[in-house]
């Protein structure tokens, strides 16, 4: 692209250089410049990309986007601006040429259920045979094939990038997590959303925001930035049974769907519910009519999860019949109260739970179809919102016998996170174990055949991340393998 046409998507700038006829690519890591690129200096939480720029110069950049002058000691074009943060958006999605606007694109906000609602959508969208794509916690799931990425919403450059990528594939539709953390950092600008779905909002990450009006808050963002072009064929879908859902509705001029299981005026409802252990079955209410659904998916918050991907494919015109077809056939979603299967006489589940709602709603759910003791293992993660620690074993108390433990210790140590956690228990069946490895043998330690084991806080992820190196770990293998050793 010309550098002219490219820098003319930032209206406030000042050009110190000449600059040079093409640019061959955006970057913002030094290590991936290539020749007659553009560099942009972001200020992340442990680097600083202007730090980075005279070795992105030293690899063939022939623009800086910076914050400040730099004495860079070859000759190159640097372009100043107030907030480099706000201008890799504007550069990003002008360089891709807007691939947004030419998909339908589906935005999945809340505290908990994004990763599995925007995996259902993509999972009925694979069975009706179209070509989509995913990102979020999960990675980069295009057309099936998966690809790994750093946060559960990318930075505003990879997300062009991503999009432009499924645009080129051939998809019709993209479907993205959206974090409160990617809408107050502005990682979406650009990103012309055509549904905005919400799910819950419940306390988590307020060592970032400060306070639950700050939080949701920054996940209102998604519906105000739909816009006002009524021209378009935009939808919301928004969570009857929240609170937060009448706010996020007053955001935006267009047409909102709700679901719930409590509140009567939602357009679609679940009612009469039962729930097993290898199924969950509803009769789902609509405004055509009464329609029985199975499915594999586990639990009354799956239920909400089903439910909201379910209005998506109403509100864009599919018949009911259809939808509910393709939920009756779904696998379960990696790492969400997705049983592991073994040969043990003990029923071992894998949770993402993290947050004191999630973690209520896995034992409610396990609840029905407890033989035995339940097992909750949980952990948190190091250097992040302490605030939830204590709210978070509270809820966890609710299960027989309690693993107080980490999930990515990061820097601080295990017993500062334990104890956190510990102060919120209310009964002493419990042990503090930070070693996550050690605190899974101790839950089949303790268990007996009969027994249920819920290891919650880290999912479908198969890593640990002790200081800041990613070490691999898998709760299922590591029960698992413990497990064959104690009971066969």
């Amino acid at each position: 692209m010309y550098a002219e046409e490219l820098l003319s998507a930032l209206p406030l700038k000042k050009i110190i250089g000449v600059l040079p006829n093409q640019i061959s690519d955006i970057v913002i890591d030094s290590r991936g410049v290539q020749p007659n690129s553009l560099f942009v200096c972001i200020k992340g939480y442990t680097v600083d990309g202007h730090d980075y720029a005279q070795k992105a110069v030293d690899a063939g950049a022939t623009v800086v986007v910076t914050e400040r002058e730099l004495p860079l000691n070859t000759a190159v074009a640097q372009v100043i601006v107030k907030d480099t943060d706000r201008a890799i958006g504007l550069l990003a999605a002008k360089f891709f040429d807007y691939p947004s606007q030419d998909l339908t694109m589906i935005g999945v906000t809340g505290t908990n259920g994004k990763t599995s609602v925007t995996g259902i959508i993509q999972n009925i969208l694979q069975g009706m045979g179209e070509k989509s794509a995913l990102s979020g916690t999960i990675g980069f799931n295009l057309n099936g094939i998966l690809y790994e990425s750093a946060n559960t919403t990318s930075d505003a450059l990879s997300t062009q990038q991503m999009i432009f990528r499924a645009k080129m594939e051939g998809c019709r539709l993209m479907t993205m997590e959206v974090s409160s953390h990617g809408l107050a950092l502005g990682r979406l600008a650009g990103v012309d959303y055509d549904i905005a779905v919400f799910t819950n909002l419940t306390h988590d990450h307020l060592d970032f925001h400060g306070t639950m009006e700050e939080y949701g808050q920054a996940k209102g963002l998604l519906f105000s930035q739909l816009g006002q072009d009524l021209e378009k064929n935009k939808m919301v879908v928004l969570n009857a049974d929240d609170a937060w859902s009448e706010r996020y509705a007053a955001m935006t001029p267009f047409p909102v769907w709700t679901y719930g299981l409590h509140d009567e005026r939602a357009d679609f409802r679940a009612i009469n519910c039962a729930y097993h252990d290898y199924m969950t079955s509803f009769d789902l209410v609509t405004p055509e009519g009464i329609y029985p659904v199975k499915m594999n998916l586990l639990g009354e918050f799956n239920i909400y999860n089903i439910l909201a991907a379910m209005l998506v494919f109403y509100g864009r015109g599919y018949a009911i019949e259809a939808i509910i077809e393709q939920v009756e056939q779904l696998p379960p979603v990696k790492g969400r109260m997705e049983k592991v299967c073994s040969d043990l006489p003990v029923q071992l589940f894998i949770d993402y739970a993290h947050t004191p709602d999630a973690i209520e709603k896995a034992i409610a759910a396990a609840e029905p179809y407890k033989k035995g003791k339940l097992i909750f293992l949980i952990g948190t993660g190091g250097n992040r919102d302490k605030s939830k620690r204590p709210a978070m074993a509270e809820k966890a108390s609710a299960a027989d016998y309690v693993i107080l433990t980490t999930d990515d210790p990061r820097y601080e140590a295990y017993d500062s996170i334990t104890g956190d956690l510990a102060k919120g228990m209310l009964h002493d069946q419990y042990a503090c174990i930070g070693d996550r490895a050690e605190a899974v043998r101790h839950a089949i330690e303790v268990a007996e055949p009969g027994d249920m084991i819920i290891f919650a806080g880290k999912g479908h992820e198969d890593y640990q991340i002790i200081e800041n190196t990613k070490y691999p770990h898998s709760d299922a293998d590591i029960a698992i393998e413990a497990g064959q050793l104690k009971f066969v």
